[in-house]
Order: C-alpha cells, then structure tokens, then sequence
C-alpha cells in the first residue's frame, strides 16, 4: 500500500513505460484491426521495445497482455482473432506492465472511426469521472471522497458506475489493499498518507450498472447489453496532492 520515495520512483517509470504503449496505439489505425492483433502488437512493444514484461499474461492464468473491452463489454474482454475494431466502436484496451520489479496499470477508451455522439458522450464522461476521482486524492482525505466524486459525476451526466470492479493497491503485486471503489460517501472509508499508491478505474454504463460474465469465465458485459467504457491511472499520494504515476505524453486533465 504505502511505498517509499524511491519505489515510487521505480513505479513513475514503469509507468513512463506504460504511457508510452498508449501512445504508440495512438498511432494505429485501429479500425480493421482484430483484438489479437493489437495483443501481439502491444507484447512485441512492451517485450522488444522497453524491455519490460507484460504483468496480466500468465496471472490467474489469464493468457494475453491485455484486456479488450468493446461496446458492451464493461471489463476483462479476451483478446480474439474473429473479434474486429469496426467504425463505430468504443474500446478500451487495459493493459500492464512489470520494469525492475513494480508494476503499472493503465487503461484507455479508444473510439475506432466515426463514433455516434451518445457513445462519444459516454466515453468524455468516463474520462471525467476518472479525473474527477483523481482530483480528491491528498494526505487526509478519504476513500469514499474519491468514489463519492466519479459517482456524482457520472450521475449527473446520467450513467451508472460499475460496483461490481473496483480499483486497487499496487506496487510488486497486481492486486494490492486497499480496494478503491468507484462510488461512496464524502468522508468515509481509508485515510489517504502520503506515498499510498493505488489505481482509480471507473467503469461507466449507458443503462443499469448491473454486470454478467460470460461462458469464458472473463468477458463482462452489460446485462442490458448497453454500452460500457472505461479509463483507468496508476496514482501516488504526495505530500500535498497526487501524482499520476501513468500520465500519458501530452495527455491534460479533463475539466
């Protein structure tokens, strides 16, 4: 949970590394494209390019870099050579990676081609929500001051919050204490220290928040098959604040 300076500076570069994976998809052509094939771009990358090891292939006998979450699908999509980026889609591509021992955890909602504007809405929201829950982060504030303001915001822009996945402690393991969650009450729950890491991750749905997983064990979709997006930092208490320990290259806060 807490770290010294100097883990957190080994995690601020695993997660320089990890930004820079985003930005290289940044440059794709995404549409056309299958899962796959993004899969296998982004481990050649993170293995030949940045000398890292992609963190989620082999844990929990997960088999892929990362989790592609398309349209419906809230969270956890499997990678797939049938499974194509279309014009029209959202996508979110969650991705890990280990350099010197840490780990950094990211995620980002992709819109592939001409998106219509109600799944556009939905994504820039999401992206707010997450930057709102980041915002509420510094020594002596409260878990439930973070997820009480991604809830406000999704709710008075009409969405439900995911409350079935949560956000999480990081550092050497994936999974750390405490659990993050994206909703709650000013006020409440775990004081924030300084050199806390952790991740913010909101989920955010068009319709219900309600959730199932399908027959593979992993893909999580929406029960009303409505849309899903979702955008997710790496992030360390500071003395008087926070630190994005992910931030991408070029990447503002949204309002």
């Amino acid at each position: 949970m807490t770290k010294t300076p100097e883990e957190i500076e080994v995690m601020a570069e695993a997660g320089r590394l990890l930004a820079s994976v985003f930005a290289h998809l940044d440059t794709l052509a995404l549409a056309g494209m299958t899962t796959m094939q993004v899969n296998d771009l982004v481990e050649r990358f993170i293995v030949d390019e940045l000398k890292a090891r992609p963190a989620s292939k082999g844990q929990y006998g997960y088999g892929y870099v990362l989790n592609c979450s398309r349209n419906e699908v809230v969270c956890h999509g499997v990678p797939s050579d049938a499974d194509v980026l279309k014009d029209g889609d959202i996508v979110n591509f969650d991705i890990t990676l280990e350099k010197n021992g840490f780990i950094a955890d990211s995620s980002k909602t992709y819109l592939i081609g001409t998106v219509a504007p109600a799944a556009k809405r939905l994504v820039d929201v999401t992206y707010e929500a997450l930057w709102k829950g980041i915002a509420a982060v510094r020594p002596g504030a409260r878990l439930g001051d973070v997820g009480h303001a991604i809830e406000r915001h999704a709710k008075r822009h009409g969405y439900s919050v995911v409350r079935d996945y949560c956000g999480h402690g990081i550092g050497r393991e994936m999974h750390e204490a405490p659990q993050v969650l994206h909703y709650g009450r000013p006020d409440t729950g775990l004081i924030l220290r300084e050199n806390m890491v952790f991740t913010i991750e909101p989920m955010l749905n068009q319709g219900r928040r309600t959730v199932r997983t399908e027959d593979d064990g992993w893909t999580v979709v929406t029960t009303d098959g409505k849309l899903s997006a979702q955008f997710e930092h790496t992030v360390a208490v500071t003395r008087d604040g926070v630190r994005v320990l992910t931030l991408r290259p070029g990447e503002k806060r949204a309002a």
